[in-house]
């Protein structure tokens, strides 16, 4: 077998991502242009935005990144090097703007792990654990605020209906595809061992947890100051809730970093919570701007020096 055949699969996913991506960005760039007085509002706005709201959202946007390393730690027995665990959630996350469907920060978190002593397998395992328990927590809140925002996520009855049904139709395949698929059934396995490893050490359980629990409710505090900074009248659990179902909604689409679907998402939400247009746009690029591209640059130039000191 040669290379090219053994990588063909693998180049076809990344062509299908590729294009997807560039239809997102598309329909965006065309939304954009729709609706351009609206963004050029929006911008102006959020430079006459409260300074000391936006303080509060850089200060929350910065202590994600430690959330999301104390997860890190939670998910793996072994006890990693602080700094540089934390430097490498910050590279992740620039490598995850550039690159589609989380691949990027994957592969920059999977190296780091490997790098320090651990196997690809385990490497891997360790990401799924961190990933599974985001999503388990992200639910969870989801749950909790939409009970503490009635009617917000409410559909007619026959849509509700088709959508729970959807989703339990899905929850059972990928059960179903994970017990009766010989290599997801083996990978299964070794998740669920570690998952059992990590919580018999309540530390480690604690960390895995509270760190995912951080990182999501941090975000949304970011968006939340933000949306105070621009004097948008929204309640802050509305805020919460609307930015957990768009995020959740917008990883659905493989773009970089959320790139035009979360921007579009949020902007919807806000906007079907109860914000002018203008005033959900200010909060968007204030979010992206907090949480993407000031943080890009000093990402790049982390991963860069991760690299070179062969920490990666």
């Amino acid at each position: 077998m040669t290379a090219d055949q053994v990588t063909a699969p693998g180049r076809r996913r990344v062509y299908g991502q590729l294009a997807l991506t560039l239809a997102v960005l598309t329909a965006t760039g065309y939304l954009a242009r729709s609706h351009w007085s609206a963004l050029e509002t929006g911008a102006l706005r959020l430079a006459l935005a409260d300074p000391g709201w936006l303080l509060v959202a850089a200060t929350a946007a910065a202590v994600t990144w430690m959330c999301s390393a104390l997860a890190q730690q939670g998910a793996v027995l072994r006890t990693l090097p602080a700094r540089r665990l934390v430097a490498a959630q910050f590279a992740a996350g620039a490598a995850g703007q550039l690159v589609p469907a989380g691949l990027g920060s994957g592969a920059v978190n999977l190296r780091f792990l490997m790098r320090c002593g651990m196997s690809a397998g385990r490497s891997a395992t360790a990401l799924a654990v961190k990933a599974t328990a985001g999503g388990l927590v992200r639910a969870a809140l989801i749950a909790v605020l939409a009970t503490a925002c009635p009617g917000v996520l409410g559909l007619p009855r026959p849509y509700a209906g088709w959508l729970v049904a959807a989703g339990a139709g899905a929850t059972i395949a990928g059960l179903l595809t994970a017990v009766l698929w010989p290599r997801c059934r083996g990978a299964l396995a070794l998740v669920l061992a570690d998952i059992r490893a990590v919580h018999a050490r309540p530390c480690r359980a604690l960390a895995l947890w509270g760190g995912s629990l951080g990182f999501a409710v941090l975000h949304a505090v970011v968006l939340i100051a933000v949306t105070r900074a621009v004097a948008l009248p929204l309640a802050p659990p509305l805020v919460a809730l609307l930015y957990l179902t768009a995020s959740s909604a917008a990883a659905l689409l493989p773009t970089p970093g959320g790139l035009g679907s979360l921007d579009a998402a949020l902007a919807l939400a806000l906007t079907a919570g109860g914000a002018p247009g203008v005033a959900a746009a200010s909060a968007v690029l204030g979010y992206r701007l907090l949480t993407v591209w000031l943080p890009l640059l000093p990402g790049l130039v982390v991963l860069a020096l991760l690299v070179r000191r062969k920490a990666l």
